[in-house]
Protein backbone atom coordinates (compact mmCIF):
# COMPACT_ATOMS: atom_id res chain seq x y z
CA UNK A 1 0.00 0.00 0.00
CA UNK A 2 1.23 3.48 -0.81
CA UNK A 3 2.47 5.47 2.18
CA UNK A 4 2.94 9.18 2.72
CA UNK A 5 6.46 8.80 4.18
CA UNK A 6 9.27 6.27 4.17
CA UNK A 7 11.10 6.88 7.44
CA UNK A 8 9.99 5.73 10.88
CA UNK A 9 10.38 7.08 14.41
CA UNK A 10 12.38 4.05 15.55
CA UNK A 11 15.96 3.14 14.76
CA UNK A 12 14.92 -0.10 13.06
CA UNK A 13 11.96 -0.03 10.67
CA UNK A 14 9.35 -2.68 11.54
CA UNK A 15 8.64 -5.57 9.21
CA UNK A 16 5.35 -7.15 8.20
CA UNK A 17 2.60 -6.72 5.60
CA UNK A 18 1.82 -3.18 6.85
CA UNK A 19 5.43 -2.03 7.19
CA UNK A 20 5.81 1.58 6.05
CA UNK A 21 2.46 2.77 7.41
CA UNK A 22 2.40 5.39 10.16
CA UNK A 23 -0.58 5.34 12.51
CA UNK A 24 -1.34 8.31 14.77
CA UNK A 25 -3.27 6.69 17.60
CA UNK A 26 -5.31 9.18 19.67
CA UNK A 27 -7.53 6.43 21.10
CA UNK A 28 -7.71 5.01 24.58
CA UNK A 29 -9.19 2.15 26.64
CA UNK A 30 -10.14 -0.75 24.31
CA UNK A 31 -11.75 -0.48 20.86
CA UNK A 32 -9.17 1.90 19.38
CA UNK A 33 -6.09 0.50 21.15
CA UNK A 34 -7.08 -3.04 20.15
CA UNK A 35 -7.41 -1.95 16.53
CA UNK A 36 -4.05 -0.15 16.52
CA UNK A 37 -2.31 -3.08 18.23
CA UNK A 38 -3.49 -5.35 15.42
CA UNK A 39 -2.16 -2.86 12.86
CA UNK A 40 1.12 -2.64 14.79
CA UNK A 41 1.44 -6.42 14.97
CA UNK A 42 1.28 -6.47 11.18
CA UNK A 43 4.09 -3.95 10.78
CA UNK A 44 2.51 -0.49 11.04
CA UNK A 45 4.43 2.08 13.09
CA UNK A 46 1.96 3.18 15.78
CA UNK A 47 2.53 6.33 17.81
CA UNK A 48 0.26 6.23 20.85
CA UNK A 49 -0.69 9.74 21.92
CA UNK A 50 -1.67 9.98 25.58
CA UNK A 51 -2.80 12.75 27.89
CA UNK A 52 -0.58 13.56 30.87
CA UNK A 53 -2.76 11.19 32.93
CA UNK A 54 -2.13 8.34 30.49
CA UNK A 55 -4.49 5.78 29.06
CA UNK A 56 -7.19 4.94 31.61
CA UNK A 57 -6.43 1.24 31.47
CA UNK A 58 -2.91 1.72 32.84
CA UNK A 59 -4.64 2.20 36.20
CA UNK A 60 -7.40 -0.42 35.92
CA UNK A 61 -6.18 -2.81 38.61
CA UNK A 62 -6.22 -5.53 39.77
CA UNK A 63 -4.96 -7.60 38.08
CA UNK A 64 -1.59 -5.98 37.51
CA UNK A 65 1.93 -6.82 36.43
CA UNK A 66 4.23 -4.70 38.51
CA UNK A 67 2.42 -1.36 38.82
CA UNK A 68 0.66 -1.54 35.44
CA UNK A 69 -2.79 -3.00 34.77
CA UNK A 70 -2.79 -6.17 32.69
CA UNK A 71 -5.75 -4.68 30.81
CA UNK A 72 -3.42 -2.03 29.36
CA UNK A 73 -0.71 -4.60 28.63
CA UNK A 74 -3.19 -6.72 26.67
CA UNK A 75 -3.85 -4.15 23.91
CA UNK A 76 -0.79 -1.90 23.60
CA UNK A 77 2.27 -3.84 22.44
CA UNK A 78 4.34 -2.71 19.45
CA UNK A 79 3.56 0.99 20.03
CA UNK A 80 5.51 4.11 20.97
CA UNK A 81 4.06 6.41 23.62
CA UNK A 82 4.20 10.18 23.63
CA UNK A 83 2.39 12.47 26.08
CA UNK A 84 0.71 15.46 24.44
CA UNK A 85 -1.52 17.91 26.27
CA UNK A 86 -3.68 19.28 23.48
CA UNK A 87 -4.40 22.42 25.52
CA UNK A 88 -0.68 23.24 25.41
CA UNK A 89 0.29 25.13 22.24
CA UNK A 90 3.65 23.39 21.84
CA UNK A 91 2.11 19.94 22.31
CA UNK A 92 -0.74 20.78 19.95
CA UNK A 93 1.78 21.70 17.24
CA UNK A 94 3.39 18.28 17.66
CA UNK A 95 -0.01 16.58 17.42
CA UNK A 96 -0.91 18.46 14.27
CA UNK A 97 2.43 17.66 12.63
CA UNK A 98 1.94 14.00 13.50
CA UNK A 99 -1.49 14.12 11.87
CA UNK A 100 0.08 15.66 8.75
CA UNK A 101 2.53 12.81 8.37
CA UNK A 102 0.32 9.89 9.37
CA UNK A 103 -1.17 7.45 6.90
CA UNK A 104 -3.86 6.59 9.44
CA UNK A 105 -5.33 8.81 12.15
CA UNK A 106 -7.56 7.03 14.68
CA UNK A 107 -9.40 8.30 17.74
CA UNK A 108 -12.37 7.59 19.99
CA UNK A 109 -13.17 11.07 21.27
CA UNK A 110 -16.85 11.98 21.19
CA UNK A 111 -17.93 13.12 17.70
CA UNK A 112 -16.62 16.64 17.14
CA UNK A 113 -14.40 16.49 20.23
CA UNK A 114 -11.17 17.08 18.30
CA UNK A 115 -12.49 19.87 16.08
CA UNK A 116 -11.45 22.62 18.51
CA UNK A 117 -7.86 21.39 18.25
CA UNK A 118 -7.92 21.39 14.43
CA UNK A 119 -7.65 17.60 14.59
CA UNK A 120 -11.09 16.79 13.24
CA UNK A 121 -11.47 15.07 9.89
CA UNK A 122 -11.72 18.22 7.78
CA UNK A 123 -8.58 19.73 9.29
CA UNK A 124 -6.53 16.55 9.07
CA UNK A 125 -7.69 15.94 5.49
CA UNK A 126 -6.70 19.51 4.57
CA UNK A 127 -3.16 18.86 5.87
CA UNK A 128 -2.97 15.40 4.35
CA UNK A 129 -5.59 14.53 1.70
CA UNK A 130 -4.27 10.96 1.54
CA UNK A 131 -4.88 10.32 5.25
CA UNK A 132 -7.30 7.59 6.31
CA UNK A 133 -9.14 9.06 9.29
CA UNK A 134 -10.95 6.58 11.56
CA UNK A 135 -13.27 7.79 14.30
CA UNK A 136 -14.83 5.38 16.80
CA UNK A 137 -17.87 6.33 18.89
CA UNK A 138 -20.48 4.66 21.02
CA UNK A 139 -23.64 5.58 19.13
CA UNK A 140 -22.55 7.32 15.93
CA UNK A 141 -22.19 10.97 14.97
CA UNK A 142 -25.88 11.83 14.49
CA UNK A 143 -28.53 11.49 17.18
CA UNK A 144 -26.28 9.54 19.53
CA UNK A 145 -23.26 11.85 19.31
CA UNK A 146 -23.57 13.02 22.91
CA UNK A 147 -24.02 9.56 24.44
CA UNK A 148 -21.01 8.06 26.23
CA UNK A 149 -19.67 4.96 24.50
CA UNK A 150 -19.23 2.35 27.21
CA UNK A 151 -19.47 -1.28 26.17
CA UNK A 152 -21.76 -2.19 29.07
CA UNK A 153 -24.26 0.46 28.00
CA UNK A 154 -24.29 -0.90 24.46
CA UNK A 155 -24.66 -4.49 25.67
CA UNK A 156 -27.78 -3.40 27.52
CA UNK A 157 -29.22 -0.98 24.98
CA UNK A 158 -28.59 -3.18 21.92
CA UNK A 159 -30.50 -6.17 23.29
CA UNK A 160 -27.52 -8.46 23.98
CA UNK A 161 -28.14 -8.55 27.74
CA UNK A 162 -31.77 -9.52 27.12
CA UNK A 163 -30.40 -12.65 25.44
CA UNK A 164 -27.77 -13.53 28.05
CA UNK A 165 -28.49 -15.45 31.24
CA UNK A 166 -31.07 -17.87 32.57
CA UNK A 167 -34.64 -17.50 31.27
CA UNK A 168 -35.81 -17.16 34.88
CA UNK A 169 -32.96 -14.88 35.97
CA UNK A 170 -31.81 -11.35 35.33
CA UNK A 171 -30.08 -10.17 32.15
CA UNK A 172 -26.28 -10.53 32.13
CA UNK A 173 -23.44 -8.81 30.36
CA UNK A 174 -20.95 -10.89 28.40
CA UNK A 175 -17.75 -11.79 30.21
CA UNK A 176 -15.71 -9.39 28.03
CA UNK A 177 -16.32 -6.00 26.44
CA UNK A 178 -17.47 -7.81 23.36
CA UNK A 179 -18.60 -4.83 21.28
CA UNK A 180 -15.43 -2.85 22.00
CA UNK A 181 -13.41 -5.76 20.61
CA UNK A 182 -15.68 -6.24 17.60
CA UNK A 183 -15.68 -2.52 16.86
CA UNK A 184 -11.89 -2.60 16.94
CA UNK A 185 -11.95 -5.42 14.40
CA UNK A 186 -14.44 -3.59 12.18
CA UNK A 187 -12.27 -0.48 12.40
CA UNK A 188 -9.27 -2.43 11.13
CA UNK A 189 -11.33 -3.80 8.24
CA UNK A 190 -12.51 -0.29 7.37
CA UNK A 191 -9.00 1.15 7.58
CA UNK A 192 -7.53 -1.56 5.34
CA UNK A 193 -10.33 -1.12 2.81
CA UNK A 194 -9.77 2.66 2.79
CA UNK A 195 -6.04 2.15 2.29
CA UNK A 196 -6.81 -0.09 -0.67
CA UNK A 197 -9.06 2.66 -2.07
CA UNK A 198 -6.23 5.15 -1.54
CA UNK A 199 -3.85 2.88 -3.41
CA UNK A 200 -6.16 3.08 -6.43
CA UNK A 201 -7.15 6.76 -6.23
CA UNK A 202 -4.55 8.52 -4.09
CA UNK A 203 -7.37 9.79 -1.88
CA UNK A 204 -7.94 9.25 1.80
CA UNK A 205 -11.34 9.20 3.46
CA UNK A 206 -13.25 9.19 6.75
CA UNK A 207 -13.97 5.75 8.23
CA UNK A 208 -16.59 5.78 11.01
CA UNK A 209 -17.44 2.91 13.34
CA UNK A 210 -19.59 2.82 16.44
CA UNK A 211 -20.42 0.27 19.09
CA UNK A 212 -24.18 0.19 18.54
CA UNK A 213 -23.93 -0.45 14.78
CA UNK A 214 -21.35 -3.12 15.54
CA UNK A 215 -23.81 -4.66 18.00
CA UNK A 216 -26.63 -4.67 15.44
CA UNK A 217 -24.42 -6.53 12.97
CA UNK A 218 -22.80 -8.82 15.53
CA UNK A 219 -26.08 -10.06 16.97
CA UNK A 220 -26.49 -11.69 13.52
CA UNK A 221 -29.24 -14.33 13.73
CA UNK A 222 -30.85 -12.60 16.73
CA UNK A 223 -31.29 -9.22 15.03
CA UNK A 224 -32.23 -11.03 11.81
CA UNK A 225 -34.95 -12.90 13.71
CA UNK A 226 -36.56 -9.55 14.43
CA UNK A 227 -35.89 -7.54 11.25
CA UNK A 228 -36.64 -10.42 8.85
CA UNK A 229 -39.03 -12.57 10.87
CA UNK A 230 -40.76 -10.24 13.31
CA UNK A 231 -39.62 -12.43 16.23
CA UNK A 232 -38.20 -10.81 19.37
CA UNK A 233 -35.66 -13.32 20.76
CA UNK A 234 -35.45 -13.93 24.49
CA UNK A 235 -33.06 -15.40 27.05
CA UNK A 236 -32.62 -19.15 26.69
CA UNK A 237 -29.68 -19.72 29.01
CA UNK A 238 -27.14 -21.83 27.15
CA UNK A 239 -29.67 -23.07 24.61
CA UNK A 240 -29.71 -22.06 20.95
CA UNK A 241 -32.70 -20.42 19.33
CA UNK A 242 -32.64 -22.66 16.24
CA UNK A 243 -30.59 -25.79 17.11
CA UNK A 244 -30.78 -28.69 19.55
CA UNK A 245 -28.61 -30.15 20.94
CA UNK A 246 -26.32 -27.13 20.97
CA UNK A 247 -25.61 -26.57 24.68
CA UNK A 248 -23.92 -28.04 27.76
CA UNK A 249 -25.51 -31.31 28.82
CA UNK A 250 -25.11 -33.01 32.19
CA UNK A 251 -23.15 -36.28 32.25
CA UNK A 252 -22.41 -38.71 35.06
CA UNK A 253 -19.70 -36.29 36.24
CA UNK A 254 -19.73 -32.71 34.94
CA UNK A 255 -21.22 -30.93 31.95
CA UNK A 256 -20.15 -31.39 28.34
CA UNK A 257 -20.98 -29.06 25.46
CA UNK A 258 -22.60 -31.16 22.72
CA UNK A 259 -23.38 -29.93 19.21
CA UNK A 260 -25.45 -31.66 16.53
CA UNK A 261 -25.91 -29.03 13.85
CA UNK A 262 -27.25 -31.34 11.16
CA UNK A 263 -28.92 -34.72 10.70
CA UNK A 264 -25.64 -36.57 10.11
CA UNK A 265 -24.11 -35.28 13.32
CA UNK A 266 -27.26 -36.19 15.26
CA UNK A 267 -27.18 -39.74 13.94
CA UNK A 268 -23.52 -40.16 14.91
CA UNK A 269 -24.30 -38.72 18.35
CA UNK A 270 -27.13 -41.07 19.21
CA UNK A 271 -25.21 -44.05 17.85
CA UNK A 272 -22.20 -43.15 20.00
CA UNK A 273 -24.28 -42.87 23.19
CA UNK A 274 -26.05 -46.17 22.49
CA UNK A 275 -29.45 -44.86 21.35
CA UNK A 276 -29.41 -45.29 17.54
CA UNK A 277 -33.20 -45.62 17.43
CA UNK A 278 -33.54 -41.90 18.12
CA UNK A 279 -32.13 -41.07 14.67
CA UNK A 280 -35.08 -42.93 13.07
CA UNK A 281 -37.71 -41.57 15.43
CA UNK A 282 -39.98 -39.36 13.32
CA UNK A 283 -40.28 -36.92 16.20
CA UNK A 284 -36.58 -36.05 15.79
CA UNK A 285 -36.10 -36.58 12.06
CA UNK A 286 -34.95 -33.07 11.13
CA UNK A 287 -33.26 -30.05 12.68
CA UNK A 288 -36.62 -28.31 12.95
CA UNK A 289 -38.25 -31.37 14.55
CA UNK A 290 -35.51 -31.68 17.16
CA UNK A 291 -35.67 -27.99 17.89
CA UNK A 292 -39.44 -27.94 18.38
CA UNK A 293 -39.37 -31.10 20.52
CA UNK A 294 -36.22 -30.38 22.50
CA UNK A 295 -38.01 -30.89 25.83
CA UNK A 296 -38.90 -34.45 24.72
CA UNK A 297 -35.44 -35.18 23.36
CA UNK A 298 -33.32 -33.70 26.14
CA UNK A 299 -34.18 -36.27 28.87
CA UNK A 300 -33.55 -39.13 26.44
CA UNK A 301 -30.05 -37.82 25.78
CA UNK A 302 -29.37 -37.07 29.45
CA UNK A 303 -30.36 -40.62 30.41
CA UNK A 304 -27.58 -42.06 28.22
CA UNK A 305 -25.00 -39.37 29.02
CA UNK A 306 -25.41 -40.06 32.75
CA UNK A 307 -23.64 -43.41 32.32
CA UNK A 308 -20.17 -41.86 31.86
CA UNK A 309 -18.20 -38.79 32.94
CA UNK A 310 -17.76 -35.66 30.83
CA UNK A 311 -14.12 -36.53 30.13
CA UNK A 312 -15.02 -40.07 29.03
CA UNK A 313 -17.75 -38.79 26.72
CA UNK A 314 -15.40 -36.10 25.39
CA UNK A 315 -12.97 -38.78 24.25
CA UNK A 316 -15.65 -41.09 22.84
CA UNK A 317 -17.68 -38.45 21.04
CA UNK A 318 -14.63 -36.70 19.64
CA UNK A 319 -13.43 -39.99 18.21
CA UNK A 320 -16.85 -40.40 16.58
CA UNK A 321 -16.50 -36.97 14.94
CA UNK A 322 -19.12 -35.24 17.07
CA UNK A 323 -18.44 -31.60 18.05
CA UNK A 324 -18.17 -31.46 21.83
CA UNK A 325 -15.98 -29.99 24.54
CA UNK A 326 -15.56 -29.32 28.25
CA UNK A 327 -16.21 -25.94 29.88
CA UNK A 328 -12.77 -24.60 30.84
CA UNK A 329 -11.72 -21.59 32.85
CA UNK A 330 -9.35 -19.11 31.17
CA UNK A 331 -6.31 -21.04 32.36
CA UNK A 332 -7.77 -24.18 30.85
CA UNK A 333 -8.42 -22.38 27.57
CA UNK A 334 -4.80 -21.19 27.34
CA UNK A 335 -3.52 -24.64 28.23
CA UNK A 336 -5.76 -26.21 25.59
CA UNK A 337 -4.40 -23.84 22.94
CA UNK A 338 -0.87 -24.73 24.03
CA UNK A 339 -1.61 -28.46 23.86
CA UNK A 340 -2.90 -28.04 20.30
CA UNK A 341 0.30 -26.31 19.20
CA UNK A 342 -1.32 -22.89 18.74
CA UNK A 343 1.33 -21.13 20.86
CA UNK A 344 -1.12 -18.62 22.38
CA UNK A 345 1.50 -16.65 24.32
CA UNK A 346 4.00 -14.37 22.59
CA UNK A 347 6.68 -12.38 24.40
CA UNK A 348 6.76 -8.68 23.62
CA UNK A 349 10.09 -7.82 25.17
CA UNK A 350 9.83 -9.23 28.68
CA UNK A 351 6.03 -9.05 28.77
CA UNK A 352 3.94 -12.13 27.94
CA UNK A 353 1.04 -11.20 25.65
CA UNK A 354 -1.62 -13.11 23.73
CA UNK A 355 -0.45 -13.96 20.22
CA UNK A 356 -2.03 -12.26 17.22
CA UNK A 357 -4.52 -14.86 15.90
CA UNK A 358 -3.62 -14.37 12.22
CA UNK A 359 -0.92 -16.59 10.73
CA UNK A 360 0.98 -15.56 7.59
CA UNK A 361 3.21 -17.88 5.59
CA UNK A 362 5.45 -15.05 4.32
CA UNK A 363 5.08 -12.00 6.57
CA UNK A 364 4.38 -12.99 10.18
CA UNK A 365 3.15 -10.74 12.94
CA UNK A 366 5.86 -9.04 15.00
CA UNK A 367 6.31 -8.68 18.74
CA UNK A 368 9.16 -6.16 18.79
CA UNK A 369 8.06 -3.70 21.45
CA UNK A 370 6.53 -4.30 24.89
CA UNK A 371 3.59 -2.10 25.88
CA UNK A 372 5.23 1.30 26.38
CA UNK A 373 5.62 3.24 29.58
CA UNK A 374 3.89 6.60 29.65
CA UNK A 375 5.80 9.02 27.35
CA UNK A 376 8.54 6.41 26.97
CA UNK A 377 9.22 7.51 23.40
CA UNK A 378 8.26 11.18 23.76
CA UNK A 379 11.66 12.70 23.03
CA UNK A 380 12.32 10.24 20.21
CA UNK A 381 9.02 11.02 18.46
CA UNK A 382 9.43 14.78 18.96
CA UNK A 383 12.90 14.69 17.43
CA UNK A 384 11.66 12.65 14.48
CA UNK A 385 8.88 15.17 13.86
CA UNK A 386 11.41 18.01 13.98
CA UNK A 387 10.66 19.34 17.47
CA UNK A 388 13.04 19.82 20.36
CA UNK A 389 12.50 18.53 23.90
CA UNK A 390 9.27 19.59 25.54
CA UNK A 391 9.73 23.06 27.03
CA UNK A 392 7.73 22.08 30.11
CA UNK A 393 8.15 19.26 32.54
CA UNK A 394 6.61 16.00 31.38
CA UNK A 395 5.21 13.36 33.72
CA UNK A 396 7.51 10.52 34.70
CA UNK A 397 7.22 7.38 32.64
CA UNK A 398 5.55 4.32 34.07
CA UNK A 399 8.02 2.05 35.87
CA UNK A 400 9.31 -0.80 33.73
CA UNK A 401 7.07 -3.83 33.60
CA UNK A 402 8.87 -6.70 35.34
CA UNK A 403 9.44 -9.92 33.45
CA UNK A 404 8.19 -12.02 36.35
Amino acid sequence: MTTTRTDTPGETPPTGPLAGLLVADFSRVLAGPYATMLLADLGAEVVKVESPAGDDTRHWVPPRRGDVGTYYLGVNRNKRSIVLDLKDDDDLSVAQELSRRADVFIHNFKPGGLDRFALGYDDVAARNPASVYCSISGFGSAGGASLPGYDLLVQGMSGLMSLTGSPEGEPYRAGISVFDVMTGLHSVIGILAALRHRESTGEGQHVETNLLSTAMSSLVNQTSAYVAGGVVPHRMGNSHLSLFPYEPLATGDGDLIVVAGNDGQFRRLVEAIGAPELADDERFASVGDRNERREELRPLLLERLATRSAQEWFALLSEAGIPCGPINDVQGGVELAESLGLEPVAMAGDVPTVRNPIRFSASPARYDLPPPGLDEHGEEVRAWLGFGPHPHQTPPADPPVPSA
